[in-house]
């Protein structure tokens, strides 16, 4: 499966290479809270064309308007971001591939480590409660997420406080 945004940073490269006049240069694209992503590269390269960041973006988007792809719009916001909508069948071919995955889609860790997680930790001198729950849940949580990632995981459920239980069992 394909990152989206890194199809997106493809798709648009040659537009920003075009405009730019020269080779290698990056969308820098990002998540968005206005569209699926956002492109954030006209704004440094109208300052090193020494133009309007807006007028940088609108000849980008017309520009990289002629092969869109998986892309179903374009739209200049602000002072010269792209946002980026993609098409519904794009989307929907990203969830297939996603459900196919038996990983869903997470990628395994670059270089796996050896993680120690130590959690819960109750005391055995007093009552269990709720709190002891919370803990042990997102300890056993983490560790699981970091064994699914490919890490190898040392789950440490430390029981603490054994000398008052030890010291009643000698007394009785």
């Amino acid at each position: 499966m394909a990152d989206p945004l890194l199809t997106v940073a493809r798709l648009l490269a040659p537009a920003f290479e075009r405009v730019a006049g020269q080779p290698d240069v990056d969308p820098v694209v990002r998540p968005s809270d206005h569209a699926h992503a956002q492109a954030n590269g006209a704004l440094a390269l109208a300052k090193q064309l020494g133009r309007p960041p807006r007028q940088v973006a609108d000849e980008l988007v017309a520009v990289a308007a002629a092969d869109l792809g998986t892309i179903a719009s374009l739209e200049v916001a602000g002072p010269g971001f792209i946002n980026v909508t993609f098409t519904d069948e794009f989307l929907a071919r990203q969830v297939a591939e996603i459900a196919a995955d038996h990983r869903l889609g997470v990628s395994p860790a670059d270089a796996p480590e050896t993680i120690v997680v130590d959690y819960s930790a109750p005391n055995v001198a007093k009552e269990m409660h709720v709190g002891h729950l919370r803990s042990t849940v997102i300890g056993d949580a983490l560790a699981r997420l970091l064994a699914f990632q490919g890490h190898h995981v040392i789950s440490e459920n430390h029981i603490g406080d054994w000398g008052t239980p030890f010291g009643m069992l000698i007394e009785h």
